[in-house]
């Protein structure tokens, strides 16, 4: 039944439909971290992580992407393929992420990547960003691998294409808007020549931030894109809960344009079972949801009835499936993220009750 009413929705994406409901899952790790010894098991039994995501209702993908990576090969064209077909082969959307970096775009970082960072020119910038992206996506769609949605940038509260990691404190948005524009055409050119319906999506971390964000890009001339997208961790927004629907409720209504949170998480436990330091911790959890399986189920089934209720289109939790292994970090061996991850790290990665959330019947049921 759930992949009957995948199948219903799909040739919706790109339309941005108001009552398309998307539920959604980051796995941009597991290929590397299955490489490092990783598993997953589904009661007892060990699974295909991408299998088991779809079988429980998950409808989107969402994938990084790096320009040339700097950390190791993972995350970048040819890892990135094998992601995308992994997902394809389970009927699932992709939503592919460029980052328009060689590592990780975040609010704190947007580093131009090496092959551009002598480039000074505008227009020959501009140039890059917009052959790299098309020919990205004309090379997918020769393999059949072309994603239902793009995003153009990471969490880019900042300035795109810096020469150094460190983020700017105030934007030129000529140049930003121009950039941005390039990365879009681009898109839309993919989307021409394939004949394939291709949504664009822009994302800003936390909701307050976006609020800002999407006002100065509508003010300096971006406007051509299909989706808003939003990270939401309460560990880094200044909104609880209760001021979520407001800030949704106005870019959908300002921007006439669907919206997902295309990025949350919460902790299952405040476990550490590795070399890795997990990044949520205690400032992570929120009044009524300890971190304990049920918890972490409830926030992501309350999150997302409160996104649907404001009019947004759906959830997307940012990699579920990072459970530990022998793979390195720039910042330790293991996971950051074992106690925020759909599978029990003290269980030999077993499901966890969050895999719930995928059920679209709690969601549509008067």
């Amino acid at each position: 039944m759930k992949k009957l009413l995948f199948l219903i929705m799909l040739p919706m994406f790109g339309f941005g439909q108001k009552h398309t409901i998307y539920l959604g899952a980051d796995l941009s790790y597991v290929n590397e971290i299955e490489d490092c010894g990783a598993y997953f098991q589904n009661k007892g039994n060990k699974v295909d992580p991408y299998q088991l995501f779809a079988d429980k209702g998950s409808n989107l993908v969402r994938l990084r992407l790096w320009h040339n990576p700097s950390i190791n090969s993972y995350s970048g064209f040819s890892d990135v393929k094998k992601s995308i077909k992994r997902a394809k082969d389970t009927k699932t959307a992709v939503l592919l992420d460029f980052h328009y970096s060689d590592t990780w775009a975040d609010p704190a970082h947007q580093q131009i990547p090496k092959a551009w960072a002598e480039i000074k020119d505008l227009k020959i910038l501009g140039d890059s960003i917009y052959n790299y992206t098309l020919n990205t996506l004309l090379k997918l769609h020769k393999e059949n691998l072309l994603p239902e949605m793009v995003q153009v940038g990471n969490e880019t509260n900042s300035e795109i294409l810096q020469p150094t990691d460190k983020a700017k404190d105030k934007i030129d948005w000529k140049r930003n808007a121009f950039l941005f524009n390039k990365g879009i055409a681009a898109v839309r050119e993919a989307s021409e020549r394939t004949n394939k319906k291709i949504g664009i999506l822009l994302h800003i971390a936390q909701p307050e931030n976006a609020l800002k964000w999407f006002a100065e890009a509508k003010k300096n001339g971006i406007s051509d894109y299909d989706w808003i997208g939003i990270s939401y961790y309460p560990l880094w927004s200044e909104y609880k809960f209760d001021r979520v629907p407001d800030a949704i409720k106005t870019l959908v209504n300002t921007y006439k344009k669907p919206l997902l949170v295309v990025e949350t998480s919460y902790p299952y436990n405040m476990v550490n079972i590795d070399k890795a330091n997990n990044i949520l911790n205690d400032k992570a959890l929120i009044d009524g949801y300890p971190a304990t399986p049920e918890g972490q189920k409830k926030y992501m089934v309350d999150l997302t009835k409160i996104v649907l209720k404001a009019g947004g289109n759906g959830v997307i939790y940012w990699e579920p499936a990072w459970v530990t292994s022998n793979c390195k970090t720039l910042w330790g061996e293991g996971s950051h993220w074992e106690n925020a991850a759909f599978f029990d790290s003290q269980n030999h990665n077993e499901a966890l009750p969050a895999f719930d959330f995928y059920d679209i019947k709690q969601y549509t049921q008067k």
